[in-house]
C-alpha cells in the first residue's frame, strides 16, 4: 500500500507543480532574466518585453493544462491492493502522458513569441 500512496504522489506531481508555476508565472514572470529560473529559450531571453509575454502566457497554459491533468490520477484507484507490478505500470503510464501537454506547450508559446516579436525581440505591430 506504502508504494501506491507513493506512486499516487509521483501521478500528481506534474499537474499540481504545472498549476503552482502557472499561477507564479501568470501572476509575476521572475524578476530578472536568469539562466537558472523560469521559463528559458532563446527568444524568451531576448528582453524584458519578450520574458514576461512567455511567462504569461507559458502561467496561463500551465495552469489550464495542470487543472485538467488532475483527473489523470483516476487509474490509480483502479490498481488500490494489487501488486507493484501492477502500480508502477500504470504510474509509468500516467506520468509518461502527463508529460506530452506539460513539453506540448511549448509550441503553442514559441509560435506566439515568434507572431508577436522579430528575431531581436522587437514587439510587431500588428493589425496597422
Amino acid at each position: 500500500m506504502a508504494f501506491w500512496v507513493f506512486m499516487l504522489i509521483m501521478g500528481l506531481l506534474i499537474p499540481l507543480t504545472m498549476v503552482g508555476f502557472g499561477k507564479l508565472f501568470l501572476t509575476r514572470a521572475p524578476k530578472n532574466i536568469n539562466m537558472v529560473f523560469g521559463y528559458r529559450t532563446v527568444m524568451s531571453m531576448k528582453n524584458r518585453d519578450t520574458w514576461e509575454f512567455a511567462h504569461k502566457m507559458i502561467g496561463k497554459l500551465w495552469l489550464r493544462c495542470g487543472l485538467a491533468m488532475l483527473p489523470s490520477v483516476i487509474p490509480f484507484l483502479f490498481v488500490i491492493g494489487k501488486d507493484a507490478s501492477a502500480v508502477g505500470r500504470v504510474g509509468i503510464i500516467v506520468i509518461a502522458i502527463q508529460m506530452l501537454p506539460m513539453l506540448g506547450t511549448l509550441f503553442p508559446v514559441e509560435a506566439a513569441l515568434k507572431k508577436n516579436f522579430d528575431k531581436n525581440g522587437v514587439r510587431r505591430q500588428i493589425g496597422l
